[in-house]
């Protein structure tokens, strides 16, 4: 691009051929062949315009052989910045530009500088030792603490470079039942300095978000919205995820899994994460762990694999049950097998991340810390109670009014209206009304019975039979501190589908309850069908706990008949995660 120069204010005159010829020649290089004559009769006034490509105008007028006039003077008026002489040259504003870009990524380096740092900052130290067991940091002080460890052994084995095949007193005591928490405020004990608290667990997952990680996710089917972390998002970040169901061996005989998994499915869409696969799994029989292997193996690409989950949902369990199937053809996972992480029923049995080195491509497999919900059961009744909330066998259903629906009788339509039903100590239902031939059904743990009194008595005989017949709490001193029933829920259930339950109610950390017709199992039966209507029912329980309205889900053979499978179109199918059994 030709250049001027020479600067302009103003105009300028030339009034000689001589100071013409020159300053053309010198300000339009690009015209070697323009040529002027010595006698060029007139006066050229050059103008003060810049364009970015182009040589100035000329604009040429005669003159007569008398004297020019003198050049008028030039505008007084103030130009803005950038025009006339205060505009800036090609290589000021080369200049500027460049001092800016560098400015810029100034910036952008020491944000990535701090980002880096506090991601590190999350991270636990690798060069601490921790028990296998629970990823406790090793200690010899503090006796009734995690990670204790006599300082003789720990001497010993640190002189021969085992410190990785330590198990901390702890874990020593809940490999023989014992239940032992470590977490405060849960598990009825208020915490102490030997106790680390939830938000400590959490924080010791915030790193997970800034890793390139695969998340494994796992969900109990039993308490499915209680354990499913509705702030997920939080620790994984935009990681993909593998969603586990746990313990579908506990769900009701007759269950068809094809429903089961169709109702998850559409559960989880209903979140919106980045859920690429759901699987059934049972880590006590195997049942679907081979379909979780292949998926991992399938996404892993490299990365480290986290199992994530609530406390107390299954991780150490499944990643046992995991190791032992990958142990047939990966040496690496065999070998990983001789020091596995401890499994007990108390929620808080794994403090830290356990890193595990099961695979033979590249990545590590981590056990982390289960994240305590404050609104489940388990944070509120004492630990000795907590294996009472641990289904251990099939689940079966406990219905009431508990009628025959081929010798119902008028009198008995009126089932349940005008009582209360005690969940053990730690739910009660009052049944304020509700249509005839309408039945609630529990599905729990066995050891909590339900009974149904008036509920013009239901008060007296919540304080009389508290820690007796309603248990959990268990034990005089636990009633004593008992806090009680001190949340109380309304609830309006609409009746719509007189061949299908009208809803679930879950309880956190516990189980749920089906709303559902007596006729359930015979819905061609048109008297003993129940008419569309509204419920009105109030649920207590412990301040903390919380309670979801959810879709019934389809358990037993009844549920295989009643359940409908959504009709979904082909955009629909494939945005939609597939599940495996």
């Amino acid at each position: 691009m030709a250049t001027n120069p020479f600067r302009l204010s103003g105009y300028s005159q030339f009034s000689t051929s001589s100071h013409l010829a020159n300053a053309v020649s010198s300000s339009f290089p690009l015209f070697p062949n323009l040529k002027f004559a010595a006698f060029c009769p007139f006066t050229v006034t050059l103008l003060p315009i810049r364009l970015p490509c182009k040589p100035y105008p000329i604009s040429c007028r005669a003159s007569s052989a008398s004297p020019s006039p003198s050049p008028s003077p030039p505008p007084t008026s103030v130009e803005l910045d950038g025009t006339g002489a205060a505009a800036p040259t090609r290589g000021d504003l080369y200049l500027e530009r460049q001092q800016s870009m560098s400015a810029a990524a100034l910036v952008l380096k020491k944000n990535k500088e701090g980002k880096k740092k506090r991601r590190n900052d999350a991270k636990l130290p690798t060069n601490v030792a921790c028990c296998y067991g629970c990823g406790a940091p090793l200690q010899t002080t503090e006796v009734d603490a995690p990670g204790y460890v006599n300082a003789e052994t720990y001497e010993l084995k640190k002189m021969h470079r085992q410190l990785k095949t330590i198990l901390c007193g702890r874990c020593k005591l809940l490999s023989h039942g014992h239940m032992v928490t470590a977490v405060g405020g849960h598990g009825g004990y208020s915490g102490g300095k030997q106790f680390i608290s939830a938000e400590e667990l959490r924080e010791k997952l915030s790193y997970l978000r800034h890793e390139k990680a695969l998340i494994v996710k796992l969900v109990d089917i039993v308490d499915f919205n209680g354990s499913f972390l509705a702030r997920v998002r939080d620790l994984a970040g935009g990681n993909p995820i593998i969603l586990v169901i746990t313990k579908v061996d506990l769900l009701p005989r007759g269950t068809n899994l094809n429903c089961i998994g169709d109702w998850v499915v559409e559960a989880t869409t209903k979140k919106k994460l980045n859920v690429i696969s759901v699987h059934l799994t049972s880590s006590k029989s195997f049942v679907g762990i081979a379909g979780v292997i292949s998926e991992i193996q399938k996404e892993k690409k490299g990365r480290d694999v986290y199992i994530l989950g609530s406390a107390n949902v299954g991780k150490s369990a499944f990643i046992n049950a995991l190791l032992k199937l990958m142990a047939r053809k990966d040496p690496v996972a065999a070998a990983a097998q001789k020091y596995k992480p401890m499994q007990s029923a108390v929620p808080g049995t794994t403090l830290g991340p356990i890193q595990i080195e099961a695979f033979q491509g590249g990545g590590n497999l981590f056990d982390t810390p289960g994240v305590h919900l404050h609104h489940r059961q388990a944070a509120v009744v004492h630990s000795d109670d907590l294996p009472s909330l641990a289904p251990q066998s099939r689940l079966r259903g406990q219905s009431f009014p508990v009628i025959s629906i081929g010798t119902i009788t008028d009198s008995e339509a009126v089932g349940i209206n005008g009582s209360s039903l005690f969940w053990g100590g730690l739910v009660r239902i009052d049944v304020i009304k509700v249509l005839p031939r309408t039945r609630l059904t529990f599905y729990g743990p066995k050891k909590l019975k339900v009974h149904m009194v008036s509920m013009a008595k239901a008060d007296e005989f919540y304080h009389k039979e508290l820690g007796n017949t309603l248990t959990p709490p268990s034990g005089k001193e636990r009633v004593e501190s008992w806090l009680g029933l001190q949340a109380v829920r309304q609830l309006q259930i609409k009746f719509e589908d007189t061949n299908r339950p009208a809803c679930d109610i879950a309880i956190s950390g516990l189980g749920w309850i089906a709303v559902e017709p007596v006729s359930a199992a015979e819905p061609n039966d048109p008297d003993t069908r129940v008419k569309a209507g509204e419920l009105h029912l109030a649920v207590h329980v412990p301040k903390p706990v919380e309670i979801f309205i959810r879709p019934p889900i389809p358990v037993g053979k009844a549920g295989e008949e009643w359940y409908q499978f959504q009709e979904l179109t082909e955009k629909e199918e494939e945005s939609r995660p597939k599940w495996f059994y």
